[in-house]
């Protein structure tokens, strides 16, 4: 698909709490214009297309011909038959993660979209945040990964448990750091208030020995969203929430401590940022479809290892 210089046009599926976040901000980025949001749910339909003064429709179809790309903010079930639908119309597509809810229909997304030479990125927000990416250049072969992700009860994205609302963020990073096959998983998970798992914890151990503790709750009364990095002669700690990353390192005769700096940027503005720079420069995105799948292959997995432990 060739782009002219002309703006991006971009709408936004799902009106809900974060597709409502993607629209305001497309708004703000230059070399794209959001031109329509679209649900099925009249009422923040209607709420968000008066808001941002763009047309607001109750079917996607009728955004064909009109976008260039789109951002899938829709409750998960769905991510597969809008995404496909935009993908086969040779429409730019942004899923929000988790990606799909089987590898089955995010194989078939990768295929429609690399058959048709376009854009398919994932919505893993913590690449693009900066204590994030003020650490990674000094994170190297990783011995011990410690993440704790809680939050209070959402109220949305109810759809599905966790593990895949919530720890897939960390399991995204954490693949990315250690880039070594998991050969063991040790996973626990509980439901408290719906009928997925509202808390769980995983353990893996990859090939090249590192092990790795998540624990994700969305029953907390404390939030929280920190990763600890332990490597040969260092300790990294990051803060996501706080946008707040610290060093510790091994001295000759002390540990010595240093407080990186951190840009205060949105992450979400960097996301769909990037996003829009992949569409017109026509480039690899950071997350692209087929680095989503692992981290939902290895989210699936632990997933489907709590609920047969639970059954059994």
């Amino acid at each position: 698909m060739i782009l002219s210089m002309d703006k991006i046009r971009v709408g936004v599926i799902g009106t809900g709490h974060l597709g409502s976040i993607h629209a305001k901000v497309y708004r703000e980025i230059p070399g794209c214009s959001l031109v329509a949001v679209c649900d099925t749910n009249s009422k923040t339909l209607d709420l968000v297309s008066r808001e941002l003064k763009v047309p607001g429709y109750s079917d996607h179809r009728k955004l064909y011909g009109e976008v260039d790309a789109v951002s899938i903010a829709t409750p998960t079930k769905m991510h597969f038959k809008v995404a496909a639908d935009f993908l086969n119309n040779k429409i730019h597509t942004l899923v929000e993660k988790p990606f799909t809810p089987t590898l089955q229909e995010a194989d078939r997304l990768i295929k429609i979209a690399q058959d048709n030479g376009l854009i398919l990125q994932v919505g893993h927000i913590e690449r693009f945040n900066s204590a994030f990416s003020a650490t990674k250049k000094i994170i190297k072969d990783p011995k011990f990964i410690e993440c704790h992700r809680l939050s209070s009860f959402p109220n949305r994205s109810l759809d599905v448990g966790a593990v895949l609302d919530i720890m897939i963020h960390d399991i995204d990073i954490i693949l990315g750091l250690v880039n070594s096959p998991v050969e063991r998983m040790e996973s626990v998970g509980v439901n408290v208030l719906t009928d997925f798992e509202d808390i769980a914890n995983a353990r893996l151990t990859f090939r090249n020995g590192c092990v790795a503790n998540l624990t994700a709750s969305r029953v907390s009364d404390e939030a929280m969203r920190k990763i600890r990095i332990f490597q040969e002669n260092t300790y990294i700690s990051l803060d996501y929430k706080n946008a707040q990353a610290v060093v510790y390192r091994k001295g000759l005769f002390k540990i010595t401590k240093e407080s990186l700096p951190i840009e205060k940027e949105q992450p979400l503005q960097k996301e769909l940022a990037s996003f829009i720079e992949c569409v017109a420069q026509h480039k690899e995105p950071l997350v692209s479809g087929k680095v989503a799948r692992e981290a939902l292959d290895c989210a699936l997995k632990i997933q489907n290892q709590i609920w047969q432990r639970n059954r059994s």
